[in-house]
């Protein structure tokens, strides 16, 4: 059973990567759209697509209300990242934030669809293999405060479903590239612009990436399916992309000849040993932290299954990598030195 048309909504998010898609496909559709931003001068390249502006941030309950009254539906894109492993910061933006959210969509009558995190899973995730929605949540490490966030957000939106208080429903994406990225796409750019790129094991390994285009489609999906409340989705796979395909079209992007030498996966296991000594040497822990992962998604192939998204949303992404990848590193090369690139 689908909802009507969606007429008008609200996107928190909507300066970064998939907030933008988001924007983009309600806008393609006919909806109108308003976004919550903190800077509105920053902002402006929104309001010239006929977004109109709500000044606020989801620590102002207020300005969520405001943002709200008359939508049909929220989608609650923002979100606290990054590699810190202090909680504070992301209790307050993504479990408080979440909760003003729901009050929101509460007083407004507005759907809402949370954009959750394959992050819930924690580090088991390649243990249990292959990971859908009816997976148990791990509770997770002290260290671990991202994921941790965003489990408590996710479960706070699921039980204001459940007690009638919203309709509610969640997506899982795993890590996204595309245009206007500020996390994967930088971080590999600035390797691959060098050069040089070993491939452990050859790089056939799968990733756990996926457009952030075809995130979009399936958060709006979502907001279409009456059956779809107080469901999760993993949109977790929109076509298959091993780590060499990765570097291939990522080249395309960047106009430039990469040197992709196999190495195995003990010597590859060594070099991010190493990269992760270094990290701690010059200050950076909680990205050397993160060292480890980064090994193990290149070396585990996609974990998770998004069968649920296809069969009960007919997700069917319409971006495929060799041009995604292209577009999206295209995209940083164009525009990484500028400061307002990505705002």
């Amino acid at each position: 059973m689908e909802t009507p048309p969606i007429q008008r909504a609200l996107v928190t998010g909507a300066t970064g990567m998939l907030g933008s898609y988001i924007v983009h496909r309600l806008l393609a559709d006919g909806c109108a759209v308003r976004a919550v931003v903190r800077d509105i001068a920053r902002s402006e390249w929104l309001a010239s697509l006929g977004v109109q502006l709500v000044r606020g941030e989801l620590a102002d309950a207020a300005s969520l209300r405001d943002g709200a009254a008359g939508c049909d539906v929220v989608f609650h894109a923002a979100a606290a990242i990054g590699p810190a492993t202090a909680w504070e910061p992301f209790r307050a933006g993504n479990v408080e934030g979440t909760r003003h959210v729901i009050a929101a969509c509460a007083h407004a009558c507005a759907r809402l669809v949370y954009v959750s995190s394959t992050a819930v899973y924690g580090d088991s995730r390649y243990e249990h293999a292959p990971v859908d929605e009816t997976a148990p949540l791990p509770v997770l490490p002290d260290r671990d405060a991202y994921g941790r966030s965003k489990q408590e957000a996710e479960r706070a939106v699921l039980d204001a479903h459940a007690e009638g208080r919203v309709w509610g429903a969640s997506v899982r994406p795993p890590v996204m590239y595309g245009e206007r990225d500020r996390q994967f796409v930088p971080r590999i750019a600035v390797v691959l612009a060098r050069g040089i790129f070993p491939l452990i094991g050859g790089g056939v390994t799968t990733l756990p990436v996926v457009h952030a285009n075809a995130v979009a489609e399936g958060a709006i999906a979502v907001a279409r399916t009456a059956a779809a409340g107080g469901r999760v989705y993993n949109l977790t796979r929109d076509y298959p992309l091993t780590v060499a395909d990765l570097v291939r079209f990522a080249a395309v992007g960047l106009d430039r000849h990469i040197w992709t030498p196999s190495t195995s996966r003990g010597a590859g296991r060594a070099l991010f040993r190493a990269l992760a000594l270094g990290l701690t040497a010059i200050g950076k822990g909680e990205l050397a932290g993160h060292a480890f992962g980064t090994f193990e998604m290149l070396t585990h192939d996609n974990p998770f299954s998004e069968a649920r998204a296809r069969h009960e949303l007919a997700w069917r992404p319409t971006i495929v990598p060799e041009t995604g990848v292209a577009e999206a590193f295209r995209w940083w090369a164009a525009h990484h030195r500028s400061t307002n690139a990505t705002r």
